[in-house]
């Protein structure tokens, strides 16, 4: 292991928390005896650029310092390399980092356990999703979420996450179900009205949302939430379950699991790690092993 370490930095996480966390994470990885290389974009393409040549150049590891934005930019440099995984979770969801029990908001504690996952060859290899060439970690999602994230992104005002709980109104205001056709592995069509379907290899998105709350990182299979055609009465109460994963057990609720999942539906987007994918059709599959994580 060399002792040259990549601090991949989003200093824009978390309104500016992202470049405070790093400090304390290199200090911490310094004091360990690694060298620590900061790397920093002038937007995703230059950082992503950068990352790759770092990891082409033979850095020991990549420890991402953000939040799931930074790390998804992370994990299309890092999946299918030796070249392991850390993470500073400091920004807005940390979806990633919780739904591996890594530190939130604790970006001294999160360098230490770095630094000596490193130091003790502490390393788990986990499954990552492929979907529309890119990877991601957590939750691929299309339906009434992904058309909250759409109307979200197209506006300007409110900031924060009031925004967001705006968009969720103004949404359910308009919500219809959506009529799918999904294909779990080589099986036959499901053709059915839905919500929402997310594809979960991790368990939760959104801040906490524990949509797929039984989704294991390293099965080889995904975790697919399909939230049937909910009225809008139904869909208010299901809701707020979905933070504890109670929705789970909701007669509107059905879990499966496969391997690969294709998902069609009219005028929907897909999302990925919270970064749209592109219009459905999308098929994901599940690639087993894909990132070493240091835990």
């Amino acid at each position: 292991m060399t002792a040259e370490i990549t601090l991949f930095v989003n200093p824009t996480a978390g309104r500016g928390r992202g470049a405070h966390a790093a400090r304390p994470a290199a200090s911490a990885l310094r004091a360990a005896g690694f060298c620590v290389r900061t790397v920093v974009g002038t937007d995703a393409s230059d950082a992503l650029d950068r990352l790759r040549a770092a990891v082409r150049g033979g850095t020991g590891a990549v420890i991402a310092v953000g939040g799931d934005g930074v790390v998804s930019l992370a994990l299309q440099a890092l999946a299918g390399t030796l070249v392991p995984l850390g993470v500073v979770a400091a920004g807005t969801g940390n979806d990633f980092a919780r739904s591996l029990g890594l530190p939130v908001g604790d970006p001294a504690g999160a360098g230490r356990l770095a630094a000596e996952a490193l130091k003790e060859s502490r390393i788990r290899e986990i499954d990552l999703g492929r979907a529309a060439g890119s990877w991601y970690g957590t939750v691929l999602c299309s339906g009434f979420d992904s058309r909250v994230n759409d109307r979200g992104n197209r506006m300007r005002l409110p900031l924060g996450r009031f925004k967001y709980d705006l968009a969720i109104a103004l949404e359910l205001a308009a919500f219809r179900p959506f009529p799918y056709r999904i294909t779990l592995d080589d099986g036959p069509v499901i053709e059915t009205e839905a919500t929402l379907v997310a594809v979960g290899n991790g368990t939760s998105y959104g801040g906490g949302m524990r949509i797929c709350a039984d989704a294991l990182p390293d099965d080889g299979l995904f975790d697919v939430t399909v939230v049937g055609d909910c009225g809008r009465g139904t869909l208010l109460t299901v809701f707020p379950q979905v933070y504890k994963g109670t929705h789970l057990s909701h007669p509107k609720v059905t879990v499966h699991r496969a391997a690969k999942v294709t998902l069609e539906a009219p005028d929907l987007t897909a999302y990925a790690d919270g970064e749209p994918l592109g219009a459905l059709p999308v098929t994901a599959e599940c690639v087993p092993g894909a990132v070493r994580l240091l835990t």
